[in-house]
């Protein structure tokens, strides 16, 4: 039913016919009279054993298969040949991997001589617990529309936060339902521009688009449309493919930081003043007497609040309570929104 692949060679080893090979004990004995011993009581088999031994000229000539000694022992030295063989295999193998890695580097310093995207090793395709048991690929292109009115914020507050762990490369295009941006967005192209990008880091590059849309939306797929709706959303996902440090999943506080950008995007609808004081209680209740947002360490939740919090020109610093005040300071000193 299953077929078996022969692992070692088939050898031809001539093996004795005879049931029992003796070795001739005594060459000068007498003559053996096979029929009187059976005629003295010996048992059938005994006298059957006794049958493979002739007397000629006095001396006892044992009649036994002979095994071609020759034969057999150029079989075990093909057998040992063959061994070595798996030597050679390996050496090859070796050869074969290094020539590889040469190929590897040669296409690295293509890529860096065209200037395409450089991805560190996070971004290449393997199961990693580190990222929530995510299957992570390798970075596309990214490409996101905004409008002008409603600037997204947190990719200048994460290209300043990132600099010297990740580059966010932004190219702007205008969409011709855009005749003018204005001049906050004018001041926002600035500001994006004056981060440097370091090509030794990994990099996602993006394409912010100034178009008329409703809401802030990012195209992920280079093959079909799937918009990721949301300057928050945006935010989550950057901050899956981005630095490790930044990749919340395994945080004790994963629950609480989502909770925090939930709140963002509800305090982005917000259409009455109440409903601005009450998402900002909620944002005051979750900073307690933290430092940031989900712990003593910035996260993506920070850039979230704090972006959000620009978006809104409604929302003056009178709006803010102390604590609010007090984390503004410091993530304006990383994000330099």
């Amino acid at each position: 039913m299953y077929e078996l692949n022969t692992l070692l060679p088939e050898y031809d080893i001539k093996l004795p016919t005879c049931m029992y090979p003796m070795k001739v004990l005594n060459n000068s004995r007498a003559t053996v009279d096979v029929k009187a011993d059976a005629s003295n009581g010996l048992c059938n088999g005994h006298a059957n054993l006794l049958a493979t031994s002739a007397v000629t000229s006095g001396e006892l000539t044992k009649k036994v298969c002979a095994l071609d000694l020759d034969n057999l022992s150029a079989q075990i030295q093909k057998l040992l040949k063959s061994s070595n063989d798996v030597d050679g295999v390996s050496a090859r193998q070796e050869k074969v991997l290094k020539q590889l890695q040469e190929l590897k580097e040669q296409m690295a310093n293509i890529r860096a001589s065209l200037g395409l995207c450089q991805k560190g090793a996070q971004h290449t395709v393997q199961t990693s617990l580190r990222n929530g048991g995510l299957r992570e690929e390798p970075l596309h292109d990214i490409v996101i529309n905004g409008h002008p009115n409603f600037i997204p914020y947190a990719l200048l507050a994460l290209k300043n936060a990132w600099k010297d762990l990740f580059t966010i490369d932004v190219k702007i295009f205008k969409h011709s339902t855009v005749p003018d941006i204005g001049k906050e967005a004018s001041e926002f192209e600035k500001k994006l521009a004056q981060v440097k990008v370091d090509p030794s880091k990994p990099k996602v590059n993006v394409s912010l688009i100034w178009k008329n849309c409703e809401h802030t939306e990012m195209i992920s797929s280079p093959t079909m449309y799937v918009p990721i709706y949301g300057e928050v959303n945006i935010i989550r996902y950057l901050g899956r493919v981005g630095p490790e440090a930044y990749r919340y999943e395994n945080s004790p506080n994963c629950n609480e930081i989502d909770a925090v950008l939930d709140i963002c995007y509800q305090l982005l609808r917000c259409n009455t003043s109440k409903s601005r004081a009450a998402m900002l209680r909620a944002l005051n209740l979750r900073l307690g007497k933290q430092k940031y947002f989900g712990g003593d360490e910035i996260s993506v939740a920070d850039i979230g609040v704090h972006s959000s919090l620009k978006r809104l020109p409604a929302i003056t610093p009178k709006d803010l309570t102390p604590t609010l005040t007090e984390w503004r300071k410091r993530v304006q000193l990383v994000t330099q929104l």
